[in-house]
């Protein structure tokens, strides 16, 4: 396949992963940008249409979960041929410093707060980083460092397109 000078989406769409692989940076720079741009324009067309879907449904589903005796979930109603399917998630947080006073207040009582919470540990990088290497050295056994998936940005120098 010959390359032209300036490849179009629907161009790469066609192309053979090596095809892809053998062009030059600049190329896959405009590129990215190109599907980046698509992207964020998908999204907000995407956020639109949702808006619009939530405005023309959310009474009905007020209605629904009030006759169904619910604050929260997924009520189901039709509108002509189409199934409206309206979640409403619950999303719970608690205070955890509230929750650290109860923890203590159960084992102070001689009950195990595992029966009741799920309790977990995190240490942020930059305190561990922070800390005298003797500290480091304890915590160490109880740390493992995974990676993240690799994710490469391209920028043009200059601007030229």
């Amino acid at each position: 396949m010959t390359i032209p000078n300036h490849i179009t989406l629907d161009d790469l769409r066609r192309m053979q992963i090596g095809e892809i692989v053998a062009l030059p940076a600049e190329q896959l720079a405009l590129l990215q940008e190109a599907t980046d741009a698509n992207v964020r324009s998908a999204k907000a067309i995407s956020d639109w249409l949702e808006g619009a879907i939530a405005l023309k449904y959310t009474d009905r589903a007020v209605m629904a979960r009030m006759e169904a005796s619910k604050d929260t979930g997924t009520v189901r109603f039709d509108d002509g041929a189409v199934t409206v399917i309206a979640d409403l998630p619950k999303r719970v947080d608690w205070d955890q410093a509230q929750l650290a006073q109860l923890v203590e207040r159960i084992s102070a009582a001689g009950d195990d707060p595992a029966e009741y919470v799920d309790v977990s540990f995190k240490v942020p990088e930059r305190k561990y980083a922070a800390w005298p290497e003797s500290i480091r050295q304890t915590f160490e056994p109880a740390r493992t460092v995974r990676t993240g998936a690799l994710k490469v940005k391209l920028e043009l120098n200059g601007g030229a397109q």
